[in-house]
């Protein structure tokens, strides 16, 4: 599961990013699914691969990355169970 906290372009990344980093275990909840994941924010050329991988299935990601200077974080959640 990749998730990118775009926070629609604002200055700042959103809150469940700051939270993913300081406690990368997390559950995840996908239809009727519950399990656990390990966070892990990609970097380099892995991180740009899944960005623009999403930014060519929705355009709108390109456009928050034009409208902040940060760069928009990408995190990987890898299941653990």
């Amino acid at each position: 599961i990749v998730v990118i906290a775009s926070f629609a372009g604002a200055p700042t990344s959103p809150p469940w990013y700051f939270n993913l980093v300081a406690n990368p275990i997390a559950t995840v909840e996908l239809g009727t699914e519950s399990f656990e994941v390990q966070a892990m924010e990609t970097s380099g050329e892995e991180r740009q691969r899944l960005f623009d991988q999403q930014a060519e299935q929705m355009p709108i990601f390109a456009d928050y990355q034009k409208k902040t200077t940060r760069q928009i974080p990408v995190l990987v959640l890898t299941r653990s169970d």
